[in-house]
């Protein structure tokens, strides 16, 4: 087993508002995430994925427990060190973009961390290169598509270099073309290059793409384990209001109506897979 880059522990968090009342957001949660694994977050809104998603780099603090990141307490230790080791990217990437010009905007962070022009130079090219951004280089960011200024938003946070990149929502604004090209960037940047990857997400299709799904509500960890796994609970995650993919529904649908087909066939090779042997028997 790898290291966990980033670490809870019975991490608790409530927001304090106007009239001193503090609701729970976070209630206990206990987390190892693994060095270069790519885990996707799944909740409903309100179940505190994205308040845990900004505990990752100390965006927030905890109310009561700890966060590690790479060892650092976010309490504690230096935030500069733990933002450049976790990036983050978010729902709408209009709020990320500073620059007028795409490699001027990809730039940005580490022009700010004090990174020599010729590193930048170098830096810049391959986060393109590993978005398909490359062509874009000189475009103006308000041209683009809203899936092309998200691929540009991570492409600014891997210019930074992190060990893991948290992603917020960040297909929640964009059409279907801009989803996949997003997922596909992520997608490849675990894959290619090995960077730890969490996945904040509401879309049953997104959490199924990643190693590990961790499942949300009211602030708690209710499920965790590998997609197929987790999504056999068809009943245990209705109850909290959240839908499996369309190939584990049919089969559950099959199931309570007494046939034999199995609950983990997820993708729709496999679903139909366990269709064609169904109707052969």
């Amino acid at each position: 087993m790898k290291d966990a880059i980033i670490k809870t522990e019975d991490l608790r968090f409530s927001y304090t508002t106007a009239e001193g009342v503090a609701p729970i957001v976070l209630d206990g949660v206990t987390l190892n995430i693994e060095e270069g694994s790519f885990v996707a977050v799944l909740g409903h809104n309100g179940s505190g994925k994205s308040t845990l998603a900004k505990h990752f780099n100390a965006i927030l603090l905890p109310t009561g427990g700890k966060v590690y990141v790479a060892g650092m307490d976010t309490t504690q230790d230096d935030l500069l060190a733990i933002r450049s080791t976790v990036g983050m990217v978010f729902q709408n990437p209009d709020n990320q973009i500073v620059a007028n010009v795409v490699e001027e905007d990809v730039a940005f962070a580490p022009e700010n961390l004090g990174v020599p022009p010729e590193e930048i130079r170098r830096r810049v090219d391959k986060a393109l290169a590993m978005v398909g951004m490359s062509q874009y280089a000189t475009h103006a960011p308000h041209l683009l598509s809203g899936g092309q200024k998200q691929r540009v938003a991570i492409a600014g946070v891997i210019a930074m270099r992190p060990r893991c990149v948290v992603l917020d929502e960040p297909t929640a604004m964009l059409d279907p073309i801009g989803r996949r090209e997003v997922l596909s960037t992520i997608s490849r940047l675990n894959r290619e290059s090995g960077t730890t990857v969490v996945l904040i997400t509401h879309h049953m299709d997104e959490a199924a793409q990643a190693d590990r799904l961790i499942v949300m509500a009211k602030g708690r960890v209710i499920a965790d384990g590998a997609p197929r796994q987790v999504f056999q609970d068809v009943e245990g995650l209705r109850a909290v209001g959240l839908t499996v993919p369309d190939t584990i529904q049919l089969l559950w649908e099959l199931r309570q109506e007494g046939l034999d087909v199995p609950l983990d066939a997820m993708t729709d090779d496999e679903c139909a897979q366990a269709l064609f042997s169904l109707l052969r028997s």
